[in-house]
């Protein structure tokens, strides 16, 4: 399996060629279709299936850019999802002997997800982004997308969308059952509105901040017993069962006994901070977003051991001179700044626990962090959205002694 969800062929003239829908070990034929990079085979039969090979239950279209594991048992997708990040580790960062654990399953693989972005298509519809096909595929009432959660399925079979300006639209659900529409719009001034159910409707705006229209511009999600409130713009753990295990995953990497010093970047609205406080002596969290941060505030309100930086760790770190023992990362899907890597040289925390929500950018930061001495203990792998190819993972990294 190749990063991003498709299988990887050879034709008799021995081009690779990336097809959707396949398992490795089996002979498909497929009709050539070359991209401007890459070359796709489109499945049009299976000469000899898998036994991992299950029916699909849906038709392919969903979040994330569709369900691209569907076709698999859960038990393939898991074993799949590992073999990915091994690879990813040889081929891009160089780790050739990385001890990959096997990826912790989700307690739900279907009807787990309490976040769905849409985006416009070019018709006034709205859809889901297609990375194979570059394109929105639109989607239609009365369509079932098994990996929502029913209260969010609810809300697409109900809402009668009628927004031109729109350019991201956000639907979310709370713990507490309270849903929230998040839009995204070109102009400056709101879209007229009419609702006849309870609902909280915001706009967010480019740098995250909101402007309410009805209701509250926030949600609250439970982990582990605590209550976090997340603004409209910010994004948040959608699979609650599994970020709950990447909680556990991160206290046991960085071994805290109570006195030690962490540094938290990407700390967001607290999910993490508020626990690693609860194991540690102080926690510094640098956080880029103001509503965050505003979140993160009332979040951590009872906790006395937290200091909160505004603004990119690129920015904040060269004016901070904190004695860490252990630092830990959530960036986003892009990974660390290359800035960030000279401040970590400078301060040299013994330990790191990187929590990744790409591997692709896990392995490029990783040859990096070899680079400056630190060693890859172990990855944990987790699936936060089972069905799909996306792999979150949290990962332990130690300094080599002098």
């Amino acid at each position: 399996m190749a990063h991003g969800g498709m299988a990887i062929g050879r034709d008799s003239r021995n081009r690779i060629v990336f097809v959707p829908g396949g398992i490795p070990g089996e002979t498909v034929q497929v009709m050539i279709e070359s991209g401007k990079k890459q070359t796709y085979g489109r499945i049009e039969k299976v000469v000899q299936r898998s036994k991992n090979r299950v029916e699909p239950p849906t038709n392919g279209l969903g979040p994330h850019g569709g369900y691209s594991y569907q076709h698999m048992s859960y038990k393939a997708q898991l074993k799949y999802k590992q073999e990915v990040i091994v690879d990813q580790l040889k081929r891009i960062g160089g780790i050739k002997k990385a001890k990959v654990l096997a990826v912790m399953p989700s307690s739900q693989q279907w009807a787990y997800e309490m976040d769905v972005t849409l985006s416009p298509t070019k018709d006034g519809k709205f859809g889901f982004w297609s990375p194979t096909d570059q394109l929105v595929l639109p989607i239609e009432k009365g369509q079932s997308y098994k990996t929502l959660h029913p209260s969010l399925q609810d809300l697409l079979n109900d809402f009668d969308w009628e927004l031109p300006d729109l350019r991201k639209l956000t639907l979310r659900a709370g713990s507490d059952g309270e849903r929230l529409v998040a839009l995204e719009v070109q102009d400056v001034e709101p879209p007229s509105l009419h609702v006849d159910f309870p609902i909280s409707i915001t706009i967010v705006l480019p740098d995250r901040s909101t402007a309410n229209l009805i209701g509250t511009n926030y949600i609250v999600r439970e982990l582990h017993g605590r209550w976090f409130q997340i603004s409209a713009g910010y994004p948040f753990f959608s699979n609650l069962s599994v970020a709950e295990q990447i909680i556990d995953t991160v206290l046991k990497y960085a071994k805290l006994s109570g006195s030690e010093t962490v540094l938290e970047l990407y700390s967001g609205v607290g999910g993490l901070t508020s626990f690693l406080a609860s194991a540690a002596g102080m926690v510094h969290g640098i956080e880029p977003y103001p509503t965050a941060i505003e979140d993160a505030s009332i979040n951590l309100d009872a906790t006395d051991n937290v200091a909160l930086y505004e603004g990119f760790p690129e920015d904040i770190l060269p004016l901070l001179d904190v004695a860490a023992d252990c630092w830990v990362m959530s960036p986003p899907h892009s990974g660390l700044p290359s800035f960030v890597f000279a401040d970590l040289k400078r301060l040299s925390p013994s330990r790191l626990v990187y929590v990744s929500a790409d591997v692709a950018t896990l392995a490029r930061d990783g040859k990096e962090l070899g680079r400056l001495g630190y060693v890859l203990r172990e990855v944990q792998p987790h699936d936060l959205w089972p069905q799909t190819f996306h792999i979150h993972s949290v990962s332990l990294w130690e300094k080599k002694a002098s």
